[in-house]
């Protein structure tokens, strides 16, 4: 081995250490704020005010209880909004992956006039911030026809304010969902599409039996993305529903700022509504990371 390849070796060893030590510094002071979260809903309030500002903050010390746990459950029906979150973003996601990819596969697949017209349309829409549309879709989701039952009958009525639907049906489409699809499929060979077009098939067969197939990190990605809104929604719950008994989690945490502030029972039920979100990142980094990868090539 010669001195100059040792020396290599040696620079790129040190790189490689270096960049573990700063990636698990970054590791450390992003999980500051969770693990102050988790020992923080493990103690009372006034041990909580006490340790702020001290290393104790962070540490499992003093009066260490599953009291605010208890109290979660006792001041909210914590098990009914868990049950509605679960509910709306497994709709929405499960709906949005069929609609947005389908949507992506017709834009980077499919040849139709007026394509590039659409994409751009759906990528502008982008920067367009909700609160702006908000209001405005209140006013129409009010006006929407929806069916209902009355004495065992099935009626038409207007307005689909408290309900499922209207916190579900807005959320299914969406724009950074659809380019993130047409990016992926993009890269996907349409040399497949040609083979398979010669022995019959259609497109809805091509894409459920060979670019969907072959898009499993993109479809990951995607339903990350779609999860985290959709578990994270506050605003538009609190504009369109009005019933305790179809409010999702994020909406209960204004029932901990009522009165006096429990600190404590916050911490708690911030966990409990955070662990869903861990499970699902853990479960789909990879793909995750792949599809992020592969997102920013156009072939």
């Amino acid at each position: 081995m010669t001195t100059d390849s040792l020396t290599e070796r040696v620079v790129l060893r040190r790189r490689k250490v270096w960049s573990y030590t700063a990636m698990s510094a970054l590791a450390v002071i992003f999980l500051f704020p969770l693990v102050f979260m988790v020992v923080s809903s493990l103690k009372p309030d006034s041990q909580i005010l006490a340790d702020i500002g001290s290393p104790q903050a962070f540490l499992p010390v003093g009066d260490i209880s599953l009291d605010n746990y208890f109290g979660v459950f006792d001041r909210v029906p914590f098990g009914r909004f868990l049950f509605n979150s679960v509910l709306i973003t497994v709709l929405t996601v499960g709906f949005g992956l069929i609609v947005n990819s389908m949507a992506g596969f017709a834009l980077s697949r499919m040849r139709w006039r007026g394509r590039s017209l659409v994409l751009s349309l759906v990528i502008a829409t982008l920067i367009v911030p909700f609160e702006t549309v908000a209001v405005p879709m209140v006013y129409w989701v009010s006006k929407l026809p929806t069916l209902v039952m009355e004495g065992g009958m099935v009626k038409y009525d207007f307005g689909w304010l408290n309900s499922y639907h209207v916190q579900i049906v807005p959320f299914i489409a969406n724009a950074f969902a659809i380019f993130l699809f047409t990016q992926y499929f993009s890269t996907i060979p349409k040399s497949l599409d040609e083979a398979a077009r010669i022995d019959g098939a259609n497109w809805f067969t091509i894409y459920r039996r060979i670019v969907a197939p072959l898009a499993g990190p993109a479809f990951a990605t995607v339903a990350i993305l779609t999860f985290l809104p959709a578990w994270n929604q506050y605003l538009w719950p609190l504009m369109v529903v009005q019933q305790e008994s179809l409010r999702p989690v994020m909406v209960g945490m204004q029932y901990f700022f009522q009165l006096n502030t429990a600190w404590g029972e916050v911490m708690a039920y911030t966990s409990l509504i955070t662990l869903p979100i861990l499970i699902v990142f853990l479960s789909f980094q990879r793909a995750f990371v792949s599809s992020v990868a592969a997102s920013g090539v156009k072939g």
